[in-house]
């Protein structure tokens, strides 16, 4: 088990750090730190690793504090973006160097290069060179190169961003399997959210070097805790609101929403794309105009004027929608989020009642 407590790190103007970061991972965990560019992650990531040392808090290897402890007595693994192979040395000798500085006897190292050479699907290929791979061969080799010494805590930072779609597909699906297969307490860097979703036990979203939430994937969209979280997420329909019982008066009409925890008063409404639908369904319809319709593959995206404000929908793909038409729409109350004011303070009421994109 990893524990980070109120760890903070720093580095003035000149470049991202964390500040009183709390976390733990359990033991075999897979959690995905996600965020934007220059939020944090990479440094939280070398203070595991003891790459670098915190300003201030405290880390947590299985109960004993890894402050002191060096880097390479950690047991840590990291893979960067870059695969960082030797050229020099055949795929073979690659995933075997951690072993040969670890003084394992030349059996030991073969039988552990061919093993983690199975596992990242490569096996046969100790005689090739880096350069006789594809991009995704060289992520695998890089990942065997970390399997074969056994690592505690495994660090990945961004390891797919510089491959193809198809290709981070594949790859991500590997890492999966392997996680799940040998138990690895893992943390996977991205500033991805849908690889997040798919790849994660838990998500810790750092926004800024502030943790703001961390949760199962599915919370995060049903559940966010500020609006920072809503806006990273794809969250672009935001109302300011205020709330009477189950029901909730917003710029674009009086609205019933699902029970929840808030007092009556004022909140913030917000409620994704996709939740929304067309047509009529009993109550919580508003009527609109369309304003912009844009076919996207798999969803078709549409922004609707309400009453003045901008609403976002996501619609099925096979769903033609003209501009300057009317529109029903149908906003179901167990779909509406409602956040106190308080938690929206951080990023101001910059964009409450626009759409994100331009109409």
């Amino acid at each position: 088990m990893l524990k980070l407590i109120g760890l903070t790190k720093t580095y003035g103007i000149s470049g991202p750090g964390v500040f009183d970061l709390t976390l733990t991972v359990g033991d075999g965990e897979l959690l995905v730190l996600l965020g934007p560019s220059g939020c944090g992650k990479t440094t939280t990531l070398r203070l595991i690793a003891g790459l670098a040392q915190p300003d201030s808090g405290e880390l947590y290897l299985d109960g004993r504090s890894a402050l002191a402890i060096p880097p390479e007595r950690r047991g840590a693994a990291m893979i960067f973006q870059q695969h960082s192979l030797f050229p020099f040395m055949s795929v073979g000798d690659n995933v075997a160097y951690g072993l040969r500085l670890r003084k394992r006897s030349r059996t030991d190292i073969r039988q552990q290069v061919a093993e983690a050479l199975k596992m990242v699907q490569l096996a046969g290929y100790e005689d090739r060179w880096p350069d006789q791979l594809s991009g995704g061969q060289c992520q695998r080799v890089a990942l065997a190169r970390v399997l074969a010494v056994e690592p505690r805590i495994l660090l990945l930072d961004e390891p797919l961003s510089s491959l193809d779609p198809s290709l981070r597909e594949e790859i991500r699906e590997v890492i999966r399997q392997l996680q799940r297969a040998k138990g690895i307490t893992t943390i996977f860097v991205t500033h991805d959210q849908s690889e997040a979703v798919v790849l994660a036990d838990r998500i810790a979203l750092l926004i800024s070097g502030h943790l703001h939430q961390v949760d199962h994937p599915r919370a995060f969209f049903e559940a966010p805790r500020d609006i920072s979280v809503v806006r990273f997420f794809g969250g672009v329909n935001v109302l300011p609101g205020i709330k009477q019982g189950l029901m909730v008066q917003t710029p674009v009409g009086l609205l019933t929403v699902a029970n929840n925890n808030l007092p009556d008063g004022n909140v913030v409404v917000t409620i994704r794309p996709e939740a929304i639908t067309i047509g009529a369904n009993g109550a919580n319809n508003v009527a609109g105009v369309v304003r912009s319709y844009g076919y996207h593959g798999s969803i078709a995206r549409c922004c609707a004027d309400v009453n003045g404000i901008q609403l976002q929908i996501a619609a099925p793909p096979f769903a033609k929608i003209d501009t300057d038409t009317p529109i029903l729409l149908y906003l179901p109350p167990e779909r509406i989020c409602l956040l106190s004011p308080e938690s929206c303070l951080p990023e101001g009421n910059e964009g409450i009642g626009t759409c994100a994109s331009d109409c």
